[in-house]
């Protein structure tokens, strides 16, 4: 893979000419930024920002106020190769804090396993409904705890949205040992790109190990070759990470979500 081809595709097909993720979220392209704006249960933030050292605190402090007004909390979506070097530094000086860094990562659809292997007892049951819906919230709260259960309602909440109204744009999945949710995750597709963004993943402490997150990427793997898209994208946490490279993934750049809150209702959905 050409690692600096890809970058570009994923810069401009991802960023720059970002779609909206949601039914409801609306994506705009504002003078240098291109942001999403929706509601609390969305994503909001900074897809794009085409700044330098003369023009970016002007801008920081303009995405702060549009967002402050509309009473959201939002993130800067900051990559690694993202100019100018200082961007984070100036960030963190508006009010910005940053969460932890995750890796993106690529891989060709076509190169990857398609055929989910998974141990004993556990099964894939294909979320459409609310039913599905509310099992993967369930799977979310097991894996990360219960202090993440407001997140996961919200979570919850946009992907329900997303399968009613929108159900070409997205694939759930809940891994089931029995009648528990153990895992849980969901594929996001961009039309009209290359890419289709695998998020979630997360499995239950006791089922770790166990192969269940490569048999969540398999399923979703062979959905996306069968539509056509010819990359895979993950933004990486330290744990799927070496899996994903074990796999056949690639590190193309390094993202840190900034958030600002100045006092709004917390935003929820997942960080991108």
């Amino acid at each position: 893979m050409d690692h600096e081809a890809v970058l570009a595709e994923y810069d401009r097909q991802i960023r720059r000419e970002a779609r909206s993720d949601s039914p409801g979220a609306r994506v705009e392209r504002v003078g240098a930024v291109v942001r999403q704006t929706g509601a609390a249960h969305d994503w909001n933030g900074i897809h794009w920002a085409d700044v330098d050292a003369a023009t970016a605190d002007a801008t920081i402090a303009e995405q702060v106020r549009y967002y402050t007004a509309l009473g959201r909390e939002f993130e800067w979506k900051l990559h690694s190769h993202d100019r100018p070097a200082d961007l984070a530094d100036r960030l963190r000086a508006a009010g910005f804090v940053p969460e932890p860094p995750e890796t993106v990562m690529v891989a060709e659809a076509a190169a990857l396993p398609m055929e989910p292997e998974l141990p004993e007892g556990v099964r894939l049951l294909p979320v459409t409904d609310a039913a599905g819906v509310r099992l993967m919230a369930d799977a979310h709260k097991v894996a990360f705890g219960e202090d993440s259960s407001g997140l996961g309602e919200r979570l919850a909440k946009r992907v329900l949205t997303q399968l009613t109204e929108t159900p070409d744009t997205i694939v759930a999945v809940v891994a089931m040992a029995g009648d528990e949710p153990v895992s849980s995750a969901r594929m996001e597709f961009h039309p009209g790109t290359d890419f289709a963004g695998l998020w979630g993943g997360g499995t239950a402490p006791h089922w770790r190990g166990k192969g269940i997150y490569r048999a969540l990427t398999a399923h979703r793997t062979r959905i996306a070759a069968e539509r056509g898209y010819r990359y895979l994208q993950v933004d990486a946490s330290d744990d799927s990470r070496p899996i994903l490279q074990r796999l056949g993934f690639a590190p193309l750049s390094v993202t840190t979500p900034y958030v600002y809150d100045g006092g709004a209702a917390p935003a929820g959905g997942e960080t991108r």
